[in-house]
């Protein structure tokens, strides 16, 4: 049978039968994958660390019927331990890996994994505060998958921003004529957070006021799974120590 190699990230992992597991995975080159890795249950297994959740490894796979098989994995991240022994790290990553498993379930692309594999490694080395890299990952994977948020004209009507309502199902900010009753309130200083973190300019994101962060984080999170068409499981558990 033919065999591949690509450099994966590791999303979730199932066990079968009595030693062996199913991991999903974000590969760099063939999208998302879900393959049998033999054997990685058993204490004496080779590269059953190397195949847990956030971790980074290059594999050899090989095209098996209806799985494919892991034959060889050599790490490339060991996010793994640092970020699980930080709680807030630890479900911050979750809900990427999970943002990540959704968005990709029919095609990835290089730039979603790169981006994935650079939100992990930030994490891990505490960079930032974990819910923001979590804000910037979410804001920019949805962007990839093409449903970047309006965050400077009218999303609706095309009106010139900056705007001071932001509505998730109209697709980002609107102007007053636009949006409906109950629309969220847009503050500048919030306004001026999203369109950091989309960009990555750090300084300002880190300097950022925490009713900014607060405020900023729940509307990404709305927009996030408004869009995804289901909760965001992991988020329940962030929102509840947050």
């Amino acid at each position: 049978m033919p065999t591949y190699r690509d450099e994966v990230v590791v999303l979730r992992t199932h066990k079968l039968g009595e030693a062996d597991r199913i991991v999903t995975m974000l590969s760099r080159r063939h999208g998302k994958l879900r393959a049998v890795a033999k054997g990685v249950r058993r204490t004496s297994s080779r590269f059953g660390a190397r195949l847990e959740p956030f971790m980074v490894a290059d594999v050899q796979l090989y095209q098996g019927r209806s799985l494919d098989i892991i034959q060889q994995a050599e790490s490339l991240g060991s996010y793994g331990a640092e970020i699980a022994v930080h709680y807030d790290r630890y479900t911050a990553a979750h809900a990427m890996v999970e943002t990540a498993d959704r968005l990709n379930e029919a095609e990835a692309t290089p730039q979603q994994y790169l981006l994935l594999v650079g939100g992990l490694r930030s994490l891990a080395r505490g960079d930032h505060a974990s819910r923001a890299v979590l804000d910037s990952y979410l804001l920019r994977a949805m962007a990839l998958s093409g449903w970047a948020p309006g965050l400077g004209d009218c999303a609706r009507c095309g009106a010139v921003g900056p705007h001071e309502w932001f509505v998730a199902q109209l697709g980002g900010t609107v102007c007053s004529a636009c949006a409906p009753v109950g629309s969220a309130r847009l503050r500048p200083e919030t306004g001026d957070l999203l369109r950091a973190l989309m960009a990555g300019e750090w300084d300002d994101v880190d300097a950022a006021s925490p009713g900014a962060t607060g405020a900023a984080s729940g509307l990404i999170a709305a927009y996030a799974q408004w869009h995804l068409e289901r909760g965001i499981r992991s988020l329940s558990h962030i929102e509840a120590v947050s």
